[in-house]
């Protein structure tokens, strides 16, 4: 595996003082496998997005993208904001809070373009959560990845992951550390939106979701070596709540 050096400088003192401490433990407690990482961009403002099999496999994502020269920045959920030294620690690395469901989302959505606009690799999960489906396929998409990349004009750069679940399965208290567990990332070609560019109907937003989904579901199935369901799962019509821990749902 080739490893490029930071493209991007400053790269702030929360990722000075995270990277020799996270890195180390990620190739501690798990092997890696990343295919094509060469396609992620090495300069320029993208959109990358993954399917979401795991609270584990942000820091996963975040290996793969410093060993291709790149710091990301994560859509990422509002409470992880709330404990006051956490949150500065997070808003310092760049991270973009997200208030789902809410007013509030707008702001996030600013912030992602306006980062992209200037050049940084912004992650985004477009299913917005950890998968529902049982089999951890993806599954029906959000629109904000869309959005933001009609918005923008910059590429989506899609990754397939398997095996974060096995460090630690969703919504699992305790990581399965040893023996290392084999992770693979597979990263995709740009999806194409440039017919759609600069659209802000609710038809070309619904058009470029489905075509990142897809993306997403055909890198899975590779990396997997099996064939996805024909129809992604949606929460909305199968009784399941959209955010927070299903298994929780029937003692609430």
């Amino acid at each position: 595996m080739k490893v490029r050096s930071l493209q991007e400088r400053p790269r702030g003192w929360a990722w000075w003082f995270a990277v020799p401490i996270v890195k180390p433990a990620l190739l501690a407690t798990t092997r890696h496998r990343w295919i094509d990482g060469d396609k992620l961009p090495a300069h320029g403002g993208f959109i990358l997005v993954l399917n979401h099999i795991s609270e584990a496999d942000p820091l996963i994502v975040a290996h793969l993208v410093w060993d291709h020269g790149r710091i990301p920045r994560y859509l990422a959920k509002s409470g992880l904001f709330k404990n006051r030294t956490l949150g500065w620690f997070l808003r310092s690395a760049g991270q973009i809070p997200v208030f789902r469901a809410s007013r509030d989302a707008l702001s996030a959505y600013s912030a992602a373009v306006d980062a992209v606009r200037n050049g940084k690799c912004v992650v985004v999960y477009p299913e917005g959560t950890i998968t529902r489906d049982p089999a951890l396929w993806p599954m029906t998409g959000k629109t904000g990845a869309a959005r933001i990349a009609l918005a923008t004009g910059a590429p989506v750069v899609p990754v397939g992951q398997w095996g974060a679940h096995e460090v630690l399965a969703p919504y699992a208290k305790r990581p399965h550390l040893f023996p290392r567990t084999l992770v693979t990332m597979k990263v995709g070609d740009p999806v194409d939106l440039a017919d759609l560019e600069g659209q802000e109907g609710a038809a070309a937003i619904a058009e470029a979701t489905e075509r990142i989904m897809s993306a997403l579901t055909a890198l899975v199935a590779d990396v997997r070596g099996e064939e996805p369901p024909p129809e992604r799962f949606d929460p909305r019509t199968r009784g399941v709540s959209e955010f927070g821990n299903p298994h929780q749902e029937g003692r609430r």
